[in-house]
């Protein structure tokens, strides 16, 4: 059985992180794949040191806006497929999805919307949520396994951000967010953290302002999600918390797997 480790990362800007280390922190976890959000770049845009790495394919999905959004993927394992988006070009345009088929799994690596602009993107910020898992559901109809990672932007239950009480009323932690996730979850889908790790404090997001990190007085927004079938092949998920350079830390998890080359 061969273990392949899958990191994910909203770097908030990529080529701000590029100044911060990203190289170095890049080559010393040396993972199968590294999915990455929030770039803020086109990849001609991208530092060519960060564009390439030996051994690795690399993707990149831009928003037509310049200097928004934009998700990236790293990968030691050529897909046998890679699409942008869902098809739909009111999110497509925004450049926020990459799907790799593996054949044993297909790999979803989203930086999902932020609602808290405007009523009107939080209606945006919904409709992608259910355009994501139309696109999910369909291919798990198609007996694919899935592998869902990134920023959510929700914070799915109180244990999962700081300051609950406080955040009621704040996109990120609404009623209709939470229970999106929690619909998200009865049709078939695991939060793969919570399955290795029931603990408080597990953050991936702190504000910039009022030093959060220090005091750890965090959300956590990003994610791996995987079908419930396909959980006993998910042998670790955590939270790389140490890691500096952007208001995101990275998640991971290990896969075992047979048959991947």
């Amino acid at each position: 059985m061969e273990k392949i480790r899958i990191l994910s990362w909203n770097v908030n800007g990529i080529r701000a992180v590029h100044k911060k280390g990203f190289r170095e922190w890049f080559e010393g976890e040396n993972p199968d794949i590294l999915c990455v959000q929030e770039t803020k770049a086109t990849r001609k845009q991208v530092p060519r040191d960060i564009r390439e790495f030996d051994g690795y394919q690399t993707y990149f999905c831009e928003a037509e806006r310049k200097g928004y959004s934009g998700v990236a993927l790293y990968t030691r394992i050529k897909p046998e497929k890679v699409e942008y988006g869902f098809g739909i070009d009111k999110f497509d345009l925004e450049g926020r999805t990459i799907i790799a088929d593996y054949g044993d799994f297909v790999l979803f690596n989203i930086y999902f919307p932020n609602g808290k602009m405007s009523p009107e993107r939080l209606r945006y910020k919904m409709e992608f949520y259910d355009a994501f898992l139309e696109h999910a559901e369909k291919l798990k109809a198609e007996g694919k396994n899935i592998v869902v990672c990134g920023d959510v932007n929700t914070a799915h239950k109180e244990i999962d951000l700081a300051r609950p009480k406080e955040n009621e009323k704040i996109s990120g932690f609404l009623p209709e967010e939470r229970a999106w996730m929690d619909k998200f979850l009865a049709t078939g889908y695991t939060d793969t953290l919570r399955e290795f790790n029931h603990g408080e404090g597990q953050y991936t997001w702190w504000s910039y302002r009022t030093r959060a990190r220090e005091r750890n007085v965090g959300w956590r927004l990003d994610y791996f999600f995987v079908n419930r079938e396909f959980m006993p092949n998910v042998v670790d998920a955590f939270i790389l918390s140490e890691v500096m350079g952007s208001d995101h830390c990275p998640v991971g998890v290990e896969i075992q797997l047979d048959g991947l080359d």
